[in-house]
């Protein structure tokens, strides 16, 4: 280990976050004075270019200036303002039947709500990291409350009380998506390390982690596979041969995280797989940055974005490669740490106004110059540049991999 290089990066790492990326969102319009809560669709310069507010990003906000708070001190602006995501999600964010929308108006009316629970999965761990800034065990027990929403619909999609798939076409096609497991593992180690009811989240973790690896582990084609039969066979159309090297990558260091504190040697292993698989499976060796979609046997995407060069990808590789490197001491994965930095902050990073760009096209070069969307706002890049700093800091520190979720 360079214990130089260390240093370095700690510092760049914690001097982004604080000097460039968290001024950025402040100075920008993200929080709303108005009606409360926050506008993530900004452009360039900061400004709302669209003043609809995206669902998840309250929930995401509120979980980034609560860390915030609760990693590097509570500012009163940052206690301000999640106390302002919290209120606005409360408030608008939530409908009669008890699941939340995914848009609403600038001032919280409904204007769009999907099947899937995202929205709920931001909320929880949104609101567990705040009571931490509030010590108000009902900010815990809403987290509580919509996890088991969660995993109950997991369980039993027929109990989700916002009904709009037909019987008839689960029966035709049912496939079991990896990005359900993916959330509930991430809010259920949340809710571990938070609530103290260590022994009924692991119970649930341990049963989600299973069936990732049961149906979505595939070690005989060395990746994972984003869409399955509900048996863990292979649909050979475009949905079934989906790789997604950026959620394989993320869900890699959750698995590691868990693997760390259990110390499941055999978990770390399968997840030190899919870090492995899918750095191969996504690495644009003619470009260099990671494609968003790949297709298991090489056949055509039918994601027109396939080659693109996400923001939110990138941080997750960086994340998962210091982990590997601080869990194993493989110097491979300290050289992919690297390789990625480099290229994540010659491309990504707004040398001008600030923060990043989200969206590159292939060949590296813009393809969107706005900082904020829908989908994009203050969430994944903050979060990784904190668990990178927390990760470095423990080389040094000689210390054990922090808790990272």
């Amino acid at each position: 280990m360079n214990t130089k290089k260390i240093e370095e990066y700690k510092q760049f790492y914690h001097n982004t976050l604080l000097n460039d990326i968290v001024p950025f969102w402040e100075k920008s319009d993200l929080i709303d004075k108005k009606y409360g809560g926050f506008i993530s669709s900004v452009d360039r310069e900061g400004k709302s270019y669209n003043s609809d507010k995206s669902v998840w990003f309250q929930g995401r906000c509120l979980w980034t200036f609560s860390k915030l708070c609760n990693l590097y001190g509570k500012k009163p602006e940052w206690v301000e303002a999640a106390k302002s995501g919290a209120e606005f999600i409360k408030k608008y964010c939530i409908d009669t039947d008890g699941r939340m929308f995914f848009v609403v108006t600038c001032d919280g009316k409904p204007l769009r709500k999907r099947r899937y629970f995202f929205s709920e999965s931001f909320l929880v761990v949104g609101f567990a990291e705040y009571s931490q800034v509030t010590g108000n065990p009902e900010d815990l027990a809403l987290a509580e409350k919509y996890f088991d929403l969660m995993y109950r619909i997991y369980k039993n999609p027929e109990s989700d009380p916002f009904k709009i798939t037909p019987k008839e076409n689960a029966a035709v096609r049912s496939l079991h998506s990896n990005a359900y497991p993916m959330v509930l593992v991430s809010s259920a180690q949340t809710l571990q390390r938070i609530s103290g009811k260590k022994d009924y989240y692991e119970k649930i973790i341990r049963e989600i982690i299973k069936d990732m690896i049961t149906l979505h582990y595939k070690e005989e084609y060395k990746c994972v596979l984003e869409n399955v039969f509900p048996d863990g066979s292979i649909l050979d159309n475009p949905t079934g041969r989906t790789i997604n090297p950026g959620h394989c990558i993320e869900n890699s260091w959750f698995l590691m995280n868990h693997a760390a504190k259990t110390g499941d040697k055999e978990l770390l292993n399968k997840a030190l797989n899919i870090l492995n698989w899918s750095l191969e499976i996504g690495w644009d060796k003619e470009y260099g940055g990671v494609y968003y979609f790949r297709d298991l046997f090489n056949r055509p995407c039918e994601q027109l974005e396939h080659d693109m060069k996400l923001w939110w990808v990138h941080c997750e590789c960086l994340i998962s490669t210091l982990t590997a490197y601080k869990l194993t001491g493989d110097e491979k994965y300290f050289e992919e740490f690297e390789k990625i930095h480099e290229y994540t902050f010659s491309h990504f990073s707004d040398k001008e106004y600030g923060e990043w760009y989200g969206y590159l096209h292939r060949d590296g070069t813009v393809s969107h110059t706005q900082k904020g969307s829908l989908w994009k706002g203050p969430y994944h890049l903050p979060r990784c540049l904190m668990l990178c700093e927390l990760i470095l800091n423990s080389f040094l520190s000689g210390e054990e991999l922090p808790e990272l979720l």
